[in-house]
């Protein structure tokens, strides 16, 4: 029997800081400089602070899950609409769907479900705990484990989740990096990053551009399939 291998991806926006109650945010200020004292590191400070709020599932939400059939080439997008007026839609056989956060959750742990084999960029450190959190937080319960048996060992039953962001950089023995991009332009596949990037997310999304988000995750997650391939054909260790 054949099995299911899916390509998942995640975007990410930050919650508005205003929206955070003042003991959070005196938390979240803890190493910032006295604005009176010295303002120019305030402003530094703060910026970061709120840079990197999208980092954490304590202070940021997912705004959409995609997920992609490698061999049949087809997939979805479950995305946040904040206009509320997107409906379904199908577009080269990836379908759109509009969802809040907790849908979306439900939906990916019921396809993990179905699936043998998952494969992401920078998905074991980053997506999976993520995803985890948000759905505890939303009293969901993930349906497989998809950060254990990081070397995916064949000793261990379950889900295999193929990372290669550690797979191209041999669980971090290199003593190089790259981001998605990078990688893409290496080894010549058409790069997802274009007029968006990820840190463009949090953008789109107060500006009600859901769907455009949804169709950025759907370049991100044929690139990881094209990267896939690459590392499949000429760098995966033959039995």
């Amino acid at each position: 029997m054949n099995k299911k291998r899916l390509v998942f991806d995640v975007e990410f926006a930050a919650e508005n800081w205003d929206d955070f109650d003042e003991i959070t945010q005196k938390d979240l200020m803890k190493r910032v400089p006295d604005k009176k004292l010295d303002p120019k590191g305030y402003e530094r400070e703060m910026a970061y602070v709120k840079d990197q709020l999208v980092f954490s599932p304590l202070t940021a939400f997912i705004v959409a899950i995609g997920v992609y059939d490698i061999d049949t080439e087809k997939g979805a997008v479950y995305y946040q609409d904040p206009t509320g007026k997107q409906v379904d839609l199908e577009e080269d056989d990836i379908k759109y769907v509009p969802m809040t956060e907790a849908e979306i959750l439900v939906k990916f742990w019921a396809l993990a479900e179905t699936a043998d084999e998952f494969i992401s960029f920078f998905g074991r450190r980053s997506d999976v705990p993520y995803i985890n959190i948000r759905s505890a937080i939303h009293g969901i319960r993930p349906s497989k484990d998809l950060i254990s048996n990081r070397y995916n060992s064949s000793k261990f039953p379950g889900a295999l989740h193929w990372d290669l962001a550690e797979l191209l950089t041999f669980y971090g023995s290199a003593m190089y990096k790259g981001s998605l991009h990078r990688w893409c332009r290496a080894f010549g596949i058409e790069s997802p990053k274009g007029e968006m990037d990820g840190s463009q997310v949090g953008e789109y999304f107060k500006a009600g551009k859901g769907l455009e988000i949804a169709k950025y995750n759907v370049a991100d997650l044929r690139a990881t399939a094209a990267l896939f391939h690459k590392w499949d054909q000429y760098l995966r260790e033959r039995n």
